[in-house]
Protein backbone atom coordinates (compact mmCIF):
# COMPACT_ATOMS: atom_id res chain seq x y z
CA UNK A 1 0.00 0.00 0.00
CA UNK A 2 1.70 3.03 -0.98
CA UNK A 3 0.16 6.77 -1.13
CA UNK A 4 0.02 8.62 -3.73
CA UNK A 5 -1.21 12.63 -4.10
CA UNK A 6 -3.16 11.77 -1.15
CA UNK A 7 -4.88 8.72 -2.26
CA UNK A 8 -4.49 5.22 -1.03
CA UNK A 9 -3.07 2.66 -3.53
CA UNK A 10 -3.25 -0.72 -3.35
CA UNK A 11 -1.41 -3.20 -5.66
CA UNK A 12 -2.92 -7.29 -6.06
CA UNK A 13 -1.28 -9.29 -8.69
CA UNK A 14 -3.28 -12.59 -9.96
CA UNK A 15 -1.21 -15.70 -11.58
CA UNK A 16 -3.68 -17.31 -13.53
CA UNK A 17 -3.71 -15.35 -16.99
CA UNK A 18 -6.98 -17.05 -17.75
CA UNK A 19 -8.88 -16.38 -14.60
CA UNK A 20 -7.65 -12.98 -14.44
CA UNK A 21 -8.94 -12.34 -17.81
CA UNK A 22 -12.35 -13.15 -17.13
CA UNK A 23 -12.07 -11.02 -13.83
CA UNK A 24 -11.76 -8.43 -15.86
CA UNK A 25 -14.12 -9.52 -18.09
CA UNK A 26 -14.47 -8.33 -22.19
CA UNK A 27 -13.01 -4.42 -23.08
CA UNK A 28 -12.63 -4.42 -18.63
CA UNK A 29 -16.29 -4.19 -18.21
CA UNK A 30 -16.19 -5.86 -14.88
CA UNK A 31 -13.62 -3.27 -14.18
CA UNK A 32 -15.61 -0.48 -14.61
CA UNK A 33 -18.31 -2.01 -12.61
CA UNK A 34 -16.55 -2.40 -9.51
CA UNK A 35 -15.13 1.46 -9.91
CA UNK A 36 -18.47 3.05 -10.83
CA UNK A 37 -19.66 0.94 -7.76
CA UNK A 38 -17.49 1.63 -5.36
CA UNK A 39 -15.71 5.21 -6.48
CA UNK A 40 -12.53 3.75 -6.96
CA UNK A 41 -10.03 3.96 -9.77
CA UNK A 42 -8.38 0.55 -10.85
CA UNK A 43 -5.50 0.33 -13.27
CA UNK A 44 -4.10 -2.37 -14.69
CA UNK A 45 -0.46 -3.48 -15.42
CA UNK A 46 0.16 -6.69 -16.91
CA UNK A 47 -1.92 -9.21 -14.59
CA UNK A 48 -1.60 -6.34 -12.00
CA UNK A 49 -4.30 -4.09 -10.43
CA UNK A 50 -3.84 -0.73 -8.88
CA UNK A 51 -6.61 0.26 -6.80
CA UNK A 52 -6.78 4.01 -5.29
CA UNK A 53 -9.57 5.27 -3.13
CA UNK A 54 -10.01 6.04 0.38
CA UNK A 55 -9.65 3.03 2.95
CA UNK A 56 -13.01 1.81 3.21
CA UNK A 57 -13.94 1.47 -0.55
CA UNK A 58 -9.94 0.47 -1.25
CA UNK A 59 -10.37 -2.57 1.36
CA UNK A 60 -13.61 -3.60 -0.10
CA UNK A 61 -12.49 -3.60 -3.84
CA UNK A 62 -9.69 -5.55 -3.18
CA UNK A 63 -11.31 -7.99 -1.31
CA UNK A 64 -13.52 -8.39 -4.19
CA UNK A 65 -11.26 -8.96 -7.05
CA UNK A 66 -9.39 -11.63 -5.01
CA UNK A 67 -13.13 -13.43 -4.43
CA UNK A 68 -14.57 -13.00 -7.80
CA UNK A 69 -10.50 -14.22 -8.92
CA UNK A 70 -10.94 -17.18 -7.23
CA UNK A 71 -14.38 -18.00 -8.56
CA UNK A 72 -13.10 -17.56 -11.69
CA UNK A 73 -10.10 -19.64 -11.45
CA UNK A 74 -12.71 -22.84 -10.39
CA UNK A 75 -14.49 -22.10 -13.90
CA UNK A 76 -17.01 -19.86 -12.31
CA UNK A 77 -18.11 -16.91 -15.38
CA UNK A 78 -18.45 -13.61 -13.70
CA UNK A 79 -21.78 -11.73 -14.31
CA UNK A 80 -22.99 -8.01 -13.52
CA UNK A 81 -25.14 -9.43 -10.94
CA UNK A 82 -22.46 -11.35 -8.99
CA UNK A 83 -20.36 -8.03 -8.88
CA UNK A 84 -23.74 -6.15 -7.36
CA UNK A 85 -24.80 -9.13 -4.62
CA UNK A 86 -20.61 -9.53 -3.99
CA UNK A 87 -20.46 -5.60 -3.08
CA UNK A 88 -24.11 -5.67 -1.33
CA UNK A 89 -22.67 -8.46 0.49
CA UNK A 90 -19.53 -7.28 2.00
CA UNK A 91 -21.66 -3.92 3.29
CA UNK A 92 -23.12 -6.33 4.81
CA UNK A 93 -19.81 -9.08 6.43
CA UNK A 94 -16.67 -7.26 5.34
CA UNK A 95 -15.55 -11.48 6.49
CA UNK A 96 -18.37 -12.79 3.92
CA UNK A 97 -17.01 -15.03 1.29
CA UNK A 98 -18.50 -15.34 -2.26
CA UNK A 99 -18.24 -18.69 -3.07
CA UNK A 100 -20.44 -19.98 -0.16
CA UNK A 101 -23.57 -18.39 -2.05
CA UNK A 102 -22.37 -18.63 -5.82
CA UNK A 103 -20.56 -22.31 -6.29
CA UNK A 104 -24.06 -24.10 -4.48
CA UNK A 105 -24.90 -24.41 -8.10
CA UNK A 106 -28.93 -25.30 -8.67
CA UNK A 107 -28.93 -26.02 -11.51
CA UNK A 108 -27.45 -25.28 -14.91
CA UNK A 109 -29.25 -23.69 -17.36
CA UNK A 110 -29.79 -24.67 -21.20
CA UNK A 111 -27.50 -22.04 -21.40
CA UNK A 112 -25.03 -23.01 -19.75
CA UNK A 113 -25.22 -20.59 -16.80
CA UNK A 114 -25.40 -21.97 -13.46
CA UNK A 115 -28.52 -21.24 -11.02
CA UNK A 116 -27.20 -19.90 -7.50
CA UNK A 117 -28.02 -18.17 -4.65
CA UNK A 118 -26.85 -14.21 -4.96
CA UNK A 119 -27.78 -13.67 -1.34
CA UNK A 120 -27.33 -15.26 2.45
CA UNK A 121 -30.96 -15.41 2.40
CA UNK A 122 -31.72 -16.85 -0.95
CA UNK A 123 -28.79 -19.98 0.23
CA UNK A 124 -30.85 -20.16 3.60
CA UNK A 125 -34.09 -20.79 0.73
CA UNK A 126 -32.38 -22.95 -1.27
CA UNK A 127 -31.44 -25.37 2.15
CA UNK A 128 -34.68 -24.93 3.49
CA UNK A 129 -36.27 -26.16 -0.14
CA UNK A 130 -33.73 -29.10 0.34
CA UNK A 131 -34.85 -30.14 4.13
CA UNK A 132 -38.80 -29.38 4.11
CA UNK A 133 -41.64 -30.31 2.17
CA UNK A 134 -43.74 -27.23 2.08
CA UNK A 135 -41.82 -23.92 2.16
CA UNK A 136 -43.34 -20.78 1.94
CA UNK A 137 -41.17 -17.85 0.30
CA UNK A 138 -42.38 -13.92 1.34
CA UNK A 139 -41.06 -11.08 -0.19
CA UNK A 140 -40.85 -8.36 -2.46
CA UNK A 141 -40.52 -8.78 -6.53
CA UNK A 142 -36.93 -9.62 -7.38
CA UNK A 143 -35.67 -11.40 -4.86
CA UNK A 144 -35.91 -15.23 -6.69
CA UNK A 145 -38.29 -17.02 -4.52
CA UNK A 146 -39.90 -18.42 -7.68
CA UNK A 147 -36.70 -18.71 -10.26
CA UNK A 148 -35.05 -20.98 -7.60
CA UNK A 149 -37.92 -22.76 -6.54
CA UNK A 150 -38.50 -23.80 -10.38
CA UNK A 151 -34.84 -24.30 -10.30
CA UNK A 152 -35.17 -26.82 -7.64
CA UNK A 153 -38.16 -28.12 -9.16
CA UNK A 154 -36.29 -28.81 -12.69
CA UNK A 155 -32.69 -30.03 -10.59
CA UNK A 156 -35.37 -32.86 -8.66
CA UNK A 157 -36.79 -33.70 -12.16
CA UNK A 158 -33.48 -33.81 -13.72
CA UNK A 159 -32.43 -36.42 -10.61
CA UNK A 160 -35.39 -38.42 -10.83
CA UNK A 161 -35.96 -37.07 -7.16
CA UNK A 162 -39.50 -35.94 -9.09
CA UNK A 163 -41.71 -37.50 -11.44
CA UNK A 164 -43.85 -34.35 -12.44
CA UNK A 165 -43.45 -30.63 -11.81
CA UNK A 166 -46.75 -28.76 -11.18
CA UNK A 167 -46.22 -24.62 -11.66
CA UNK A 168 -49.60 -23.02 -10.56
CA UNK A 169 -50.78 -19.54 -10.14
CA UNK A 170 -54.17 -18.07 -9.39
CA UNK A 171 -55.82 -16.14 -11.65
CA UNK A 172 -56.19 -12.51 -10.57
CA UNK A 173 -55.94 -9.22 -12.54
CA UNK A 174 -53.11 -6.90 -11.03
CA UNK A 175 -54.97 -3.97 -10.96
CA UNK A 176 -56.57 -4.48 -14.30
CA UNK A 177 -59.63 -5.41 -16.28
CA UNK A 178 -58.90 -7.24 -19.11
CA UNK A 179 -62.49 -8.06 -20.29
CA UNK A 180 -63.75 -10.81 -22.20
CA UNK A 181 -60.45 -12.74 -23.43
CA UNK A 182 -61.54 -14.89 -26.62
CA UNK A 183 -60.16 -18.23 -27.33
CA UNK A 184 -60.55 -21.28 -26.10
CA UNK A 185 -59.75 -22.25 -22.22
CA UNK A 186 -56.06 -22.43 -22.42
CA UNK A 187 -55.84 -19.19 -24.54
CA UNK A 188 -57.87 -17.93 -21.92
CA UNK A 189 -55.50 -18.73 -18.59
CA UNK A 190 -52.51 -18.53 -21.09
CA UNK A 191 -51.80 -14.59 -19.96
CA UNK A 192 -52.04 -15.23 -16.15
CA UNK A 193 -49.23 -17.97 -16.36
CA UNK A 194 -46.74 -16.40 -19.07
CA UNK A 195 -44.56 -15.06 -15.72
CA UNK A 196 -44.10 -19.07 -15.13
CA UNK A 197 -43.59 -20.19 -19.20
CA UNK A 198 -40.44 -17.59 -18.86
CA UNK A 199 -38.94 -18.82 -15.99
CA UNK A 200 -39.16 -22.41 -17.22
CA UNK A 201 -37.92 -21.50 -20.89
CA UNK A 202 -34.96 -19.67 -19.24
CA UNK A 203 -33.62 -23.04 -17.44
CA UNK A 204 -34.91 -25.85 -20.34
CA UNK A 205 -34.77 -24.87 -23.89
CA UNK A 206 -37.87 -24.04 -25.69
CA UNK A 207 -38.36 -27.20 -27.63
CA UNK A 208 -37.33 -29.54 -24.76
CA UNK A 209 -39.56 -27.52 -22.73
CA UNK A 210 -42.27 -27.91 -24.70
CA UNK A 211 -41.79 -31.94 -24.58
CA UNK A 212 -41.89 -31.92 -20.96
CA UNK A 213 -45.07 -29.96 -21.87
CA UNK A 214 -46.78 -32.26 -24.03
CA UNK A 215 -45.64 -35.61 -22.07
CA UNK A 216 -47.16 -34.08 -18.85
CA UNK A 217 -44.01 -34.03 -17.00
CA UNK A 218 -44.27 -30.55 -16.54
CA UNK A 219 -48.05 -28.96 -16.17
CA UNK A 220 -48.53 -25.07 -16.27
CA UNK A 221 -52.03 -24.37 -14.81
CA UNK A 222 -54.37 -22.33 -13.00
CA UNK A 223 -54.41 -23.50 -9.30
CA UNK A 224 -58.44 -23.73 -9.83
CA UNK A 225 -57.09 -26.98 -12.03
CA UNK A 226 -56.01 -28.25 -8.75
CA UNK A 227 -58.83 -28.96 -6.84
CA UNK A 228 -60.20 -32.75 -6.36
CA UNK A 229 -56.43 -33.95 -7.42
CA UNK A 230 -53.93 -35.98 -5.10
CA UNK A 231 -49.96 -34.64 -6.19
CA UNK A 232 -47.73 -37.53 -5.60
CA UNK A 233 -44.01 -37.58 -6.41
CA UNK A 234 -44.25 -34.38 -7.81
CA UNK A 235 -42.41 -31.10 -6.88
CA UNK A 236 -45.65 -28.30 -6.96
CA UNK A 237 -45.01 -24.59 -7.21
CA UNK A 238 -47.74 -21.76 -6.41
CA UNK A 239 -46.84 -18.51 -7.57
CA UNK A 240 -48.20 -15.51 -6.52
CA UNK A 241 -50.30 -17.15 -3.43
CA UNK A 242 -50.93 -13.30 -2.03
CA UNK A 243 -53.46 -13.42 -4.26
CA UNK A 244 -55.51 -16.67 -3.09
CA UNK A 245 -58.44 -16.57 -0.88
CA UNK A 246 -58.42 -18.73 2.62
CA UNK A 247 -60.12 -21.16 0.94
CA UNK A 248 -57.80 -21.76 -2.20
CA UNK A 249 -55.03 -21.72 -0.20
CA UNK A 250 -56.33 -25.11 2.40
CA UNK A 251 -57.01 -26.52 -0.71
CA UNK A 252 -53.69 -26.46 -2.37
CA UNK A 253 -52.23 -27.31 0.91
CA UNK A 254 -54.20 -30.14 0.74
CA UNK A 255 -53.60 -31.58 -2.28
CA UNK A 256 -50.32 -32.56 -1.37
CA UNK A 257 -49.22 -36.50 -1.94
CA UNK A 258 -46.32 -39.20 -1.03
CA UNK A 259 -43.11 -38.07 -1.94
CA UNK A 260 -43.86 -34.84 -2.91
CA UNK A 261 -43.23 -30.93 -2.30
CA UNK A 262 -44.73 -27.67 -2.51
CA UNK A 263 -42.91 -24.22 -2.68
CA UNK A 264 -45.69 -21.13 -2.25
CA UNK A 265 -44.20 -17.52 -2.95
CA UNK A 266 -45.81 -14.40 -2.40
CA UNK A 267 -45.77 -11.09 -1.68
CA UNK A 268 -48.36 -9.90 1.36
CA UNK A 269 -47.72 -6.15 0.09
CA UNK A 270 -49.15 -6.71 -3.02
CA UNK A 271 -52.73 -8.42 -2.73
CA UNK A 272 -55.05 -7.74 -5.53
CA UNK A 273 -58.19 -9.62 -3.95
CA UNK A 274 -61.48 -7.56 -4.02
CA UNK A 275 -61.43 -5.37 -0.78
CA UNK A 276 -62.44 -7.19 2.47
CA UNK A 277 -61.06 -10.63 1.32
CA UNK A 278 -58.53 -12.17 3.20
CA UNK A 279 -55.64 -13.29 1.61
CA UNK A 280 -55.04 -16.80 1.87
CA UNK A 281 -51.03 -16.47 2.29
CA UNK A 282 -51.22 -13.94 4.91
CA UNK A 283 -54.05 -16.85 6.69
CA UNK A 284 -51.04 -19.27 6.40
CA UNK A 285 -48.68 -17.27 7.74
CA UNK A 286 -50.94 -17.06 10.88
CA UNK A 287 -52.40 -20.77 11.46
CA UNK A 288 -49.05 -23.24 10.30
CA UNK A 289 -46.09 -21.64 12.10
CA UNK A 290 -44.85 -24.27 14.28
CA UNK A 291 -45.80 -27.42 12.38
CA UNK A 292 -42.80 -29.56 11.64
CA UNK A 293 -42.00 -30.13 7.92
CA UNK A 294 -43.34 -26.64 7.07
CA UNK A 295 -41.22 -23.07 6.77
CA UNK A 296 -40.97 -19.74 6.11
CA UNK A 297 -38.29 -17.80 4.76
CA UNK A 298 -38.78 -14.26 4.68
CA UNK A 299 -37.19 -11.49 2.05
CA UNK A 300 -36.47 -8.00 1.66
CA UNK A 301 -35.47 -5.67 -0.56
CA UNK A 302 -32.02 -6.55 -0.20
CA UNK A 303 -32.37 -9.89 -1.41
CA UNK A 304 -33.62 -8.33 -4.85
CA UNK A 305 -31.30 -9.47 -7.51
CA UNK A 306 -33.04 -7.66 -10.42
CA UNK A 307 -31.78 -4.13 -11.79
CA UNK A 308 -30.12 -1.94 -9.20
CA UNK A 309 -32.98 0.34 -9.00
CA UNK A 310 -35.56 -2.33 -8.14
CA UNK A 311 -34.41 -1.97 -4.95
CA UNK A 312 -34.59 1.82 -4.99
CA UNK A 313 -38.20 1.81 -5.77
CA UNK A 314 -39.41 -0.99 -3.49
CA UNK A 315 -38.09 1.25 -0.95
CA UNK A 316 -39.85 4.36 -1.69
CA UNK A 317 -42.66 2.94 -2.44
CA UNK A 318 -42.59 0.92 1.13
CA UNK A 319 -42.23 4.34 3.15
CA UNK A 320 -45.36 5.46 1.56
CA UNK A 321 -46.93 2.75 2.24
CA UNK A 322 -49.20 2.55 5.81
CA UNK A 323 -47.96 0.82 8.58
CA UNK A 324 -50.41 -1.78 8.95
CA UNK A 325 -49.61 -2.41 5.23
CA UNK A 326 -46.02 -3.01 5.48
CA UNK A 327 -44.46 -6.61 5.54
CA UNK A 328 -45.19 -8.51 8.26
CA UNK A 329 -42.28 -10.74 9.83
CA UNK A 330 -42.55 -14.20 11.24
CA UNK A 331 -41.13 -14.90 14.86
Amino acid sequence: MSDRNGELVRRVSFDNIGAFQALVGEFSKNIKQIERSLHVSISIKGNTVAVSGDLLAGEKAERLLKQLYSLAREGYPIHPTDIDQGIRLLDNDSGARLRDLLLDTVFISAGKRPITPKTLNQKQYVQVMRNHDIVFGIGPAGTGKTYLAMAMAVAAFHKKEMRRIILARPAVEAGEKLGFLPGDLYEKVNPYLRPLYDALHDMIDFEKASRMIQRGDIEVAPLAFMRGRTLNDSFVILDEAQNTTSEQMKMFLTRLGYSSKAVITGDITQVDLPEGTKSGLVEAVEILQGIEGIAFMWFTDADVVRHPLVQDIIRAYEKRMPPGNRRVRSS
